[in-house]
């Protein structure tokens, strides 16, 4: 059985008038990250973990910030189309383990929402993909509540019929 690991991350700036989008769920918050798509952090660092895992590079190759296309597309798009990617090259998600870094919102309310969009477009059970959440205790861009980010770990193994 053949068994591939991947690791992603994703930082955006957050700013007044946009909304935030992680986990592909809309969280309640003055502040929303700034991006070519919806800038959903979390999704972002999964499909880069996804790619990863299999060398296919990463999101800016696969659905680059120039191209008009993509200009506030939803992320759960990006996943949707990253996932067939890993499907083409005969593989399967087995989980995620991904950690969000932000200083504020808590996200805790909004996990297992997240979870189960996640599990969805991936194919998965809802308890294959873990959401943790840490602040950096007010240190650095992320605890001046500047930007997020997002780190994620997949696990993907070859699908073998037969």
């Amino acid at each position: 059985m053949s068994y591939r690991i991947g690791s992603g991350i994703d930082f955006h700036q957050l700013v007044d008038g946009r909304d935030l989008w992680l986990g592909g769920v809309k969280i309640p918050h003055p502040k929303g990250a700034l991006g070519h798509s919806d800038a959903d952090v979390l999704l972002h660092a999964i499909c880069d973990a996804l790619l990863g895992a299999l060398c296919l590079g990463d999101t800016g190759i696969h659905f680059p910030d120039t191209d008009p296309a993509y200009k506030n597309i939803d992320s759960k798009v990006l996943l949707k189309k990253t996932k067939e990617l890993i499907t083409n090259e005969g593989y399967v998600v087995v989980n995620v383990d991904s950690t969000l870094c932000l200083q504020s919102p808590k996200i805790k309310p909004y996990v297992e929402q997240m979870q189960k969009t996640i599990a969805n477009l991936l194919s998965v059970t809802e308890r294959d993909i873990s959401i943790k959440a840490t602040t950096t205790e007010h240190l650095g861009f992320v605890g001046r509540e500047e930007g997020l980010m997002a780190y994620a770990t997949v696990l993907l193994k070859k699908n073998r019929i037969g």
